[in-house]
């Protein structure tokens, strides 16, 4: 359950970082994401997903 914490603290410094050090492009990016169809959000979520198991997986060796 620490391991859990502890990531999803992690997303949150990395989110803040971002939008801190770039506020206007993360906006103009949120803006964006109007016009994406909903099957792009999809795909690129579940890639997102797996990439980032497979990134677990690979650090915690097993």
């Amino acid at each position: 359950m620490d391991d859990l914490w502890a990531a999803l603290g992690l997303v949150l410094v990395i989110e803040g970082a971002l939008y801190s050090l770039f506020p206007e492009r993360m906006i103009a990016m949120a803006k964006q994401l109007c016009h994406v169809p909903p099957r792009t959000l999809r795909v690129v979520g579940l890639l997102s997903v797996a990439i980032g198991w497979l990134c677990v997986k690979l650090v915690r060796g097993g």
